[in-house]
Parts: C-alpha cells; sequence; structure tokens
C-alpha cells in the first residue's frame, strides 16, 4: 500500500482493478481544511487519463506489476511477438498497447515489457537507441549553416528530424523518450 506522502512521477498503482501511472501530482496545503494531493493518472491499460485528488495520509493499492526482459521477435499481423529471455515463452501485444512505441520496434531488439496480472500493458525501451535511415531526401550541398532539417524514415518506421548533411543508409542515435534525432553514430 502507499499513502499520498509516497506519490512521485511514474509510480503505478491499482485503482479499481486497473493499472495506473501517476503523471502529474501536487500536494495542496490550504489554510482552512485537511491538506490533499492532486494527481493525472494514466491507465496503462487503455492510456485514458484521469483527474483525481487523494486525502493527505490516504491509502492506495500498489499496482502488482512485473517488469520482464523481452527480445521482440516479429509482427504477426494481429499483434507483435515477444520471446522472454528467462523461459523462452513467446507472448503477441497488440497494436493498442505498444501505441507509437512500435515505431521504434526492429527484429531482434531487447526491451523490458510491463506485465499486469500476466497480461502485457506497455513496454520500456532504452533511453537512446542506433537506427539506420531507410530513406530521406539527399542535402543539398553548402546547406548546413542554417541548422535546417529535413525528415528521415528509420528501420522501424518511426520518421524524424535530422540535419541537412545526415544521408541514407547511415546510422543514428535517437532519443526513445522524445523519438528525436541526437547525434550520427558510429556503432
Amino acid at each position: 500500500m502507499y499513502t499520498t506522502s509516497d506519490f512521485r512521477n511514474n509510480l503505478k498503482l491499482e485503482i479499481d482493478g486497473e493499472p495506473y501511472a501517476i503523471t502529474y501530482f501536487q500536494s495542496v496545503n490550504p489554510g482552512k481544511g485537511t491538506a490533499f494531493t492532486r494527481t493525472k493518472l494514466k491507465n496503462l491499460i487503455t492510456g485514458a487519463q484521469l483527474e483525481r485528488t487523494f486525502k493527505s495520509g490516504e491509502k492506495i493499492l500498489k499496482a502488482d506489476m512485473e517488469e520482464r526482459r523481452m527480445q521482440y521477435l516479429y509482427n504477426d499481423g494481429e499483434g507483435y511477438v515477444f520471446m522472454d529471455q528467462e523461459n523462452y515463452e513467446q507472448v503477441s501485444i497488440a497494436e493498442s498497447v505498444l501505441g507509437d512505441d512500435r515505431l521504434l520496434l526492429v527484429e531482434n531488439i531487447e526491451v523490458s515489457v510491463l506485465i499486469f496480472k500476466g497480461r502485457p500493458v506497455g513496454t520500456s525501451f532504452p533511453n537512446h537507441m542506433v537506427y539506420t535511415i531507410t530513406f530521406c531526401e539527399p542535402g543539398l550541398k553548402g546547406d548546413t549553416a542554417t541548422g535546417a532539417t529535413k525528415p528521415a524514415t528509420l528501420e522501424g518506421g518511426l520518421v524524424v528530424q535530422v540535419p541537412l548533411f545526415v544521408e541514407q543508409g547511415e546510422r543514428i542515435k535517437v532519443d526513445t523518450r522524445t523519438k528525436e534525432y541526437l547525434n550520427r553514430s558510429n556503432e
């Protein structure tokens, strides 16, 4: 059980039998009356946002979450198939659960999969990953002083803005949290 003093961003709670993660919280201590904590929560299954106020000291259930290292194998048309690294069990995760993170998937990549009561509800990627550019327009010679960018499609399907000097076939480092270009990579 958690109390309101344990609240922090990304803390996993169970409310009405559903897993939620705290995306925002603010402790309020009015001059008159009891203190309370105002929160914004994200449902980890549906992605729906919820605003809720908790009285100071109120007890909230801890979400029964498990994090497993899994390797992405392939897309079978109905979902994305992952293999557990410990017992080699294969699990299919629906596109709706992955959301935009599906564009970061490339074969044989290892990610952390969040499991709630035996059911996958989300993924967690390393903060930075290296991808190969599969398509981008060629840059114009001498057009590098402006800091201009162009769209580039990566091997997983994600489109990021890159500087004009970056070319098709190059490997770049991408921040998986913001889905933005960081720099070229030699990896």
